[in-house]
């Protein structure tokens, strides 16, 4: 299949520049003074001079991890997580994809190293659809699923005949289906479970239509359902928060949650490669931990 980069590469370069500034005097009013100060000035440029050195002997570049990410959040964790990379000798270059099938296409094919965008199930029924051998490197952070106000902005207030457009790919459409059973709009067959589909919908009160759409489309329906179901990084694209804006989500402690954490995944074989375990640890590092809480208002939430 033809692969195609969505989007350039997102590198930073570090520039450093001294700024020196010096003064004049007459020679006949040098004082004892400004040749102490002038001492003491030689003695700390000397001093940083030997600084800049030992810093630049203990960031020795060590190589270069490439990696494909979905634009919010995970570019922007990767991002964050640049800085704390480059102190090792690291440099981070990443590549960012608006789907979610060419980032596993490049790196089973070794064009990247990783990728960072999808959660367990959607990995294990890709290798299983695709034939691909990419293994989990590490868990990262989670997303709740949500329910979102589209045309009707409570529960209470769904009719008959009502639309809520879901994910079609198997396991967020699962994912869909149970946030909506858990909050008794529809009961799925027994055992359904992770694997569910509309053909599942047991019980349906209201005769709602189900409407399944690519993940990245949901959003844009929005003024024409009257309730769409969101992954986390789509409900931050189209400026939802979870905390504020959802109307049922899942919760922190939810087997769901645990079950749909996001992960660095790289093709097998190449997970205890040196610069895989430290962009692992550098992304479950505090100093992100930190950044997450700080900025995705739980609509992503750190995984331990």
């Amino acid at each position: 299949m033809k692969k195609k980069v969505l989007a350039a590469l997102l590198t930073g370069v570090l520039a450093a520049g001294i700024l020196t500034g010096c003064g004049t005097a007459a020679e006949d009013t040098v004082t004892e003074e400004t040749t102490e100060t002038s001492e003491q000035g030689e003695t700390e440029e000397d001093a940083a001079s030997a600084e800049g050195e030992q810093t630049g002997e203990e960031t020795e570049e060590k190589g270069t991890i490439t990696i494909a990410a979905s634009p919010t959040p995970h570019t922007e964790i990767l991002e964050a997580a640049k800085p704390i990379l480059a102190e090792q000798g690291w440099n981070l270059e990443i590549t960012v994809f608006d789907d979610y099938i060419l980032p596993n296409q490049v790196v089973d094919s070794g064009e990247l190293d990783a990728n960072y965008f999808q959660h367990i199930p959607y990995l294990d029924e890709f290798n299983e659809q695709q034939g691909t051998q990419l293994v989990n490197a590490g868990g990262i952070h989670y997303e709740p699923f949500g329910i979102y106000p589209g045309t009707k902005k409570t529960l209470e207030e769904v009719a008959e005949g009502d639309v809520i457009a879901v994910p079609n790919d198997t396991t967020n459409e699962a994912r869909a289906l149970l946030l909506l059973q858990d909050n008794g709009l529809i009961t799925l067959r027994e055992g359904a479970g992770l694997t569910a589909t509309v053909q599942d919908i047991e019980e349906n009160p209201h005769n709602l239509k189900i409407q399944e759409l690519e993940a990245a489309q949901v959003p844009r329906v929005v003024d024409e359902v009257a309730y769409v179901v969101l992954n986390g990084n789509y409900a931050l694209q189209a400026g939802f928060s979870v905390a504020k804006d959802s109307i049922a989500y899942e919760k922190a402690d939810s087997e769901a949650a645990k079950t749909y954490v996001n992960v660095i995944a790289v093709k097998e074989g190449n997970e205890s490669s040196e610069g895989i375990k430290v962009l692992v640890d550098a992304l479950k590092s505090d100093e992100i931990k930190q950044f997450i809480n700080d900025n995705y208002d739980g609509a992503v939430i750190p995984f331990n």
